[in-house]
């Protein structure tokens, strides 16, 4: 089991790249879909909310106009004179006097023109919303009420043995529930009313009368609400001052105290909505501050939860599909990437092992057709190369190489050889024929026999150097040599310039840095040929700089930080004189360094600049 784990796991970054996209595509679909649903879910509730927020308003519609009504009776009383001061007269004087009032009045004549009593009558029948009107008379302190079916009571109310007097001196034009000591005297209960009243005066005296108590059958405020039957979720209730329930669509509170007034006042505006605090219970609540009343709506999260009741298995089944589809298909393209990535380190150990004739041919275009195109190609080139170079001129070469300086050649191809072999490990790629071939040119320039090395061909050497290493560091490196026409004739000792920049490359360069740039420049000054190599690179501190130019001069040492450096000084000196060789310039660590070459100048030509550069 731990050994499936390995393979199929731990070493296998596919596998991982798989579990991590699939852990990464899980993760993100569930988060967003329970985002998803909860923004949804929200606005169902908030829909339902809305529709309940409708339907509330049309209910406060409709008693407005009930209430209208009501407020209205009074000043059609008193656009009829006649019918205002048979109001008035019925309110001031006992029934008894009234009746005989209107038969000595109209008994004689014939014609009886419609009195208080005849008029409330009417207004019952014609409306229909009314189920009943009480008349107080607050000088004779009698009810007068009037019912459905044509009832007609007066009842004595004195203040000596009831209260009703009280009542009716503190009721105002607010909806509310019927005052309770009137029920009473009426003798019904008749909870599912609500009440208003108006204040009754003389025409001519404005003097107070009394009172019209107006009370409103609240089962007709149903009628607001047949458009929204089907839509509306949840209870709407009417609620007086006091928290009396004046309407309840479940038919449970009519006269009570609303049960949810802790929770009504959680919702703090008079016109809006939200979540009890209580938890369960969502609140809608609008209040009438003309009328006096409040109108709640109430919804449970059961009843919210059945608007989204099927939201959250299509949310489910749509993350699903997706968690299916992100997963399994780039699963496909990975599992087919990993084969032919298999297949590529199969061939690099084939070919660890000796065996050049492998090939992949994967002529796909894509990244890794190009990789393994690439390797074909350089295992091709590679095998030219060893026919052409190491079978057919080993030999000679081997004798060639033995002849150059015993010391300098060996410290530049060991250096030389390790940066390839690195390479060719790391990875194969076409550029690694492209630095064989510079090696290659390398080792003819070391080994060919000429009768004059020119300057000519010592700086091709150093380009062919500089062209390995930027092939190395993937174009971090860039270079740039120069030099004047007629001095590339110039002749020179093999191997004065190329150990210069070796020591640039073993000890200078930035490898973590894009920027790296050496120029190399050859000039005539003063009757001399001056070589500079300039570099951008790590520098040299000053007391290392001090100490660098006092091993140039000193004998012959083992360390081979300087070796480069002190055998080209030293042949420059045998060779020309003391006055020729190499100097040193650093103006600190990270700055860089100058190296300059002097050469006697022992011929002319044109002065115009030669340029080769790489990078």
């Amino acid at each position: 089991m731990l050994g499936f784990y390995r393979r199929t796991v731990k070493n296998n970054l596919f596998t991982k790249a798989i579990l991590l996209f699939s852990f990464i595509t899980i993760v993100t679909v569930i988060a967003f879909s329970y985002f998803m649903f909860v923004s949804m879910s929200q606005s169902a509730v908030r829909r339902e909310l809305d529709n309940q927020k409708a339907a509330m308003s049309a209910i406060d519609r409709y008693m407005g106009l009930r209430m209208g009504e009501a407020q209205s009776m009074m000043p059609d009383i008193y656009r009829d004179d006649a019918l205002s001061l048979d109001l008035a007269y019925f309110l001031m004087h006992p029934y008894a006097e009234y009746v005989q009032y209107r038969l000595d009045r109209y008994g004689q004549t014939g014609f009886d023109s419609a009195g208080a009593k005849q008029y409330m009558e009417n207004l019952l029948v014609s409306k229909t919303d009314i189920r009943a009107l009480i008349l107080y008379s607050s000088e004779q302190q009698v009810l007068y009420a009037f019912g459905s079916g044509r009832e007609f009571k007066a009842l004595s109310v004195n203040a000596s043995h009831s209260y009703v007097p009280e009542a009716m001196a503190i009721q105002n034009a607010n909806a509310s529930a019927p005052n309770t000591w009137v029920r009473r005297e009426l003798g019904g209960e008749q909870p599912d009313v609500y009440s208003v009243t108006v204040p009754v005066n003389d025409k001519q005296t404005l003097k107070n009368l009394g009172q019209l108590t107006v009370w409103f059958d609240s089962q007709r405020l149903s009628d607001a609400l047949t458009a929204y039957e089907k839509e509306m979720r949840g209870d709407i209730f009417v609620l007086a001052a006091d928290g009396t329930v004046l309407f309840d669509t479940s038919g449970r509170y009519y006269g009570k105290k609303f049960p949810y007034a802790d929770g009504l006042e959680t919702v703090y505006d008079v016109n809006s909505s939200g979540p009890s605090a209580s938890g369960g219970l969502y609140f809608n609540k609008l209040a009438s501050t003309a009328g006096g009343y409040t109108i709640a709506g109430i919804m449970s999260e059961a009843e919210a939860a059945e608007s989204y009741r099927n939201l959250r298995g299509t949310i489910e089944t749509i993350g699903a599909v997706c968690i299916a589809f992100a997963i399994l298909v780039p699963s496909l393209f990975i599992v087919s990437f990993a084969r032919r990535t298999n297949r590529i380190i199969r061939l690099t150990q084939k070919v660890k092992r000796g065996d050049l004739n492998t090939r992949l041919k994967d002529r796909r275009e894509d990244e890794l057709g190009q990789i393994a195109g690439s390797f074909d190609d350089m295992l091709d080139e590679l095998n030219r190369h060893i026919d052409r170079v190491y079978k057919a001129d080993i030999k000679q070469k081997h004798a060639e190489l033995a002849a150059l300086q015993a010391r300098i050649n060996p410290h530049f191809l060991y250096n030389t050889l390790e940066v390839i072999r690195m390479r060719a490990v790391s990875q194969g790629a076409r550029d690694v024929g492209e630095m064989i071939y510079s090696l290659s040119m390398l080792f003819k320039g070391f080994v060919q026999q000429k009768e004059r090395h020119t300057l000519k061909d010592e700086l091709e050497a150093c380009r062919l150097y500089l062209e390995l290493f930027r092939i190395r560091y993937k174009d971090k490196l860039a270079y740039d040599i120069q030099a004047e026409p007629g001095l590339m004739e110039l002749e020179i000792p093999k191997l004065s310039l190329q150990p210069i920049v070796e020591n640039y490359i073993v000890h200078g360069i930035r490898s973590r840095d894009d920027d790296n740039r050496i120029v190399i420049f050859a000039v005539r000054e003063q009757g001399d040929v001056a070589v500079r190599v300039r570099d951008n690179g790590r520098g040299i501190s000053a007391d290392r700089l001090r100490e660098l130019r006092e091993r140039l001069y000193r004998p012959e040492e083992s360390e081979e930080g300087a070796f480069g450096l002190r055998s080209v000084h030293e042949r420059l000196k045998l060779l020309y004189g003391p006055e020729y060789g190499i100097d040193v310039h650093s103006r600190g660590a990270g700055t860089g360094t100058l190296v300059e070459i002097r050469y006697p100048d022992t011929g002319g030509g044109e002065r115009h600049v030669q340029s080769v550069s790489g990078g």
